[in-house]
């Protein structure tokens, strides 16, 4: 049986930085140039918005300063917002937070950004990263009572039900209140809270998303270890039951719980907390830190830290560890990788389940896209389907051209965007065009949008950044939710938008009865996705010595059909992106037509040979390179020894359905790609005469 996505897997968009002093006399001018460092600290990580929030020093108040747009256009605005000679006056504890946000509910705008606020006062205000699953619900339930919304972000449910706790149960401390909250959440997210009820106060929690307590003090610690408390057991699966649906009746409340395990300076208690989304933004300041794990609150009151869990799992430990950081700034936000696209290769496991929560329901054999649900019975009548991009977002609809056939039973068209455009290709008022771009911004597709609405097609979005100019143009569309991209080749956009693709098939698909065994094989293979791509990258090592073979040759050719097509064209893309060497995507049935005339000991040659209904075809080009003296890479399946003996070098790779063997094909060609420029000396990076967004014909 197909058990349900665990939501914990770590996904890395936007940034939080929050600081709190206690009994250190500080500026709020200090504060917020410790909260804009912070956020400089997390600019890598993507983001299209920023903001803070402070205690106002004319009242027990909070004031707020987001703008859309880089933290310098933040930093410019609290320069003019925060001149008063109050702002210098010392204040001996206060807590700010800060953020910067990268759009996945609600377009990039000041109203979007956060902190996000409870009400008119800014009784709450709360910081998140991560995607609230069932934000709707929840926002349906605080609607009924009142509650008004000032924007399209999940993230304001957050706040909104804090504050209606606070007054049903105007007794609790705040760390109680945000263990009620995150027990109503579905999703990921990582939050920090501060509020006026709560001045000096600070809680934070995290599932699914990253999030670090970091602690400076003026003298030793107490401990290497905190202590955790927990709730009991019984009482918290409970609580699971009774998650807001729109519903009227009341949220369940869990049994209150009073800390004894609390951490505090050895000495004097004077004490700096930094809560971020990951240890770059800290390092500067402490190297001591605590990494929280799923479901942990760290709450900070009067100077003292404590960790609350509500549910105790046999394997948890009794404490969490007072990390020591041993590591500079840049190799943090990098982690262990010395380049961003290393990193984002080896972050496809997660980014793939990103693109999948909440859509793929793998307990009812499922699939859900919200943002073309309304649309689906219109695309069902069209005439054709048509395929819009450039470069890697093109190579995702030649990988699932085949799949759209097969399961809409509808003609699919695949056009790169400039030649259709060269083409004054015919639209007509049933075709539906699909426009794929990682950044939404890609000049070329933009054009051929607005060619085809006016000629009254139906037009569907495929982005990765929410308030682009695609994103607002199209009539509706997918979110491929892969995170930010920095490397300019696109490695983990790819994977995200090939799978957006077969969720939408197979929304297609689902009611017609002769397709549903095909679909429950896509859904199973879906679900053992992540950790098939996760045995993919431990070639790394292979893959990294077939390189050393590669590196001083001036080309490379790859093969292969059907399937797998769509990955010869993509890994022979990212070869010429990173490593200036020349490469060509062959496709493995026209051999005989031309290609086949390069063929020599001396030319370097990959194949993808798969078990799939096209095999019996790859082996006849097989024998053909190699009758040439051809010395192939082969690219195949676990355990196929008939394949790998026409060859010395291999890769092996799990099985899986045909139609998503091209993700787990397209990673060793990522890695080679990568592997090849080191060695070559080049900007894996920043590949000369490239951008990541093309925003030009």
């Amino acid at each position: 049986s197909i058990k349900p996505v665990q939501l914990v897997t770590q996904i890395r968009m936007c940034g939080i930085f929050a600081y709190l002093n206690y009994l250190t006399p500080k500026s709020r001018h200090e504060v917020l140039d410790l909260l804009l460092n912070g956020l400089k600290r997390l600019e890598y990580r993507g983001y299209d918005s920023t903001g803070v929030a402070i205690d106002s020093p004319q009242a027990n108040d909070i004031v707020m300063v987001k703008r859309c747009g880089k933290v310098k256009v933040l930093e410019d605005a609290i320069a003019e917002h925060f001149s008063g000679k109050e702002y210098d006056e010392p204040v001996m504890t206060h807590v700010g937070i800060a953020h910067t946000r990268w759009a996945t509910h609600g377009v990039p705008c000041e109203t979007n950004s956060h902190p996000q606020r409870s009400d008119d006062e800014n009784s709450f205000v709360v910081v998140h990263n991560g995607i609230v699953t069932n934000y709707k619900d929840v926002k349906t339930f605080l609607e009924k009572r009142g509650y008004i919304f000032e924007s399209d972000t999940d993230t304001e449910v957050i706040a909104k039900l804090v504050h209606h706790l606070w007054k049903k149960h105007p007794g609790y401390s705040f760390r109680e209140l945000v263990e009620q909250v995150i027990q109503q959440l579905e999703g990921a997210f990582a939050i920090a809270i501060k509020s006026k009820h709560f001045p000096g106060e600070c809680v934070a929690s995290r599932r699914g998303s990253p999030l670090l307590v970091g602690i400076k003090t003026k003298t030793r610690l107490s401990t290497d270890h905190i202590p955790i408390l927990y709730g009991k057991d019984t009482e918290a699966q409970k609580t699971k039951e009774h998650r807001p649906h729109g519903q009227t009746r009341e949220l369940a409340v869990l049994p209150r719980t009073e800390s004894t395990s609390e951490f505090m300076p050895l000495e004097e208690k004077e004490v700096e907390y930094f809560f971020a989304s990951d240890a770059s933004a800290v390092i500067e300041h402490t190297n001591r830190v605590i990494y929280l794990e799923d479901d942990d609150v760290a709450a900070v009151r009067d100077g003292t830290l404590s960790i609350h869990r509500l549910k105790k799992c046999l394997d948890d430990p009794h404490a969490r560890e007072i990390t020591t950081l041993k590591m500079e700034i840049q190799q943090i936000m990098k982690g262990n990788y010395d380049y961003f696209m290393l990193k984002e290769i080896f972050e496809q496991p997660e980014s793939v389940v990103n693109t999948m929560r909440g859509r793929v329901r793998f307990d009812s054999k499922s699939v859900v896209l919200g943002g073309i649900k309304d649309f689906i019975p219109e695309i069902k009548r069209c005439r054709r389907l048509m395929l819009i991009g450039c470069g890697t977002s093109y190579h995702s609809a030649v990988a699932t051209r085949q799949l759209l056939e097969e399961l809409t039973e509808l003609p699919v068209m695949v056009e790169l965007a400039s030649d259709f455009l060269d083409r004054n290709t015919p639209i007509f008022r049933d075709d539906v065009c699909f426009f794929i771009s990682q950044s939404g911004e890609t000049a070329d597709s933009l054009m051929a949008l607005r060619y085809c609405k006016q000629r009254g097609a139906l037009i569907v979005g495929i982005t990765n950044t929410v308030g682009s100019s695609i994103c607002r143009e199209s009539h509706c569309g997918v979110h491929i939710n892969a995170g930010p991209e920095i490397g300019v080749a696109s490695t983990k956009a790819y994977t995200s938008q090939f799978i957006s693709l077969v969720m939408f098939a197979l929304v297609m698909s689902e009611d017609r009865l002769s397709l549903q065994q095909r679909r429950l094989e896509i859904i199973q293979a879906l679900y053992e996705l992540p950790d098939h791509i996760r045995q993919v990258l431990k070639l790394d090592s292979q893959v990294q010595e077939l390189a050393k073979d590669l590196f001083q040759h001036k080309s490379l050719l790859i093969m292969g059909r059907g399937y797998n097509f769509a990955t010869c064209l993509e890994g022979a893309l990212k070869v010429k992106e990173l490593t200036y060497m020349h490469s060509e995507g062959i496709m493995a049935g026209e051999l005989k037509h031309g290609p086949l005339a390069l063929i020599d000991d001396r030319m370097p040659v990959m194949m993808i040979v798969l078990r799939d209904p096209v095999y019996i075809k790859c082996i006849n080009a097989l024998q053909q390179v190699t009758s040439r003296k051809g010395c192939p890479i082969i690219i195949c399946e676990e355990g196929d020894e008939e394949t790998k003996s026409y060859s010395s070098r291999s890769l092996e790779i799990p099985r899986t359905v045909d139609c998503l063997q091209g993700i787990l094909t397209v990673i060793p060609m990522q890695l080679l790609s990568y592997h090849i420029a080191v060695l070559r000396g080049c900007d894996v990076d920043c590949p000369r005469n490239l951008a990541k967004s093309v925003t030009v014909e």
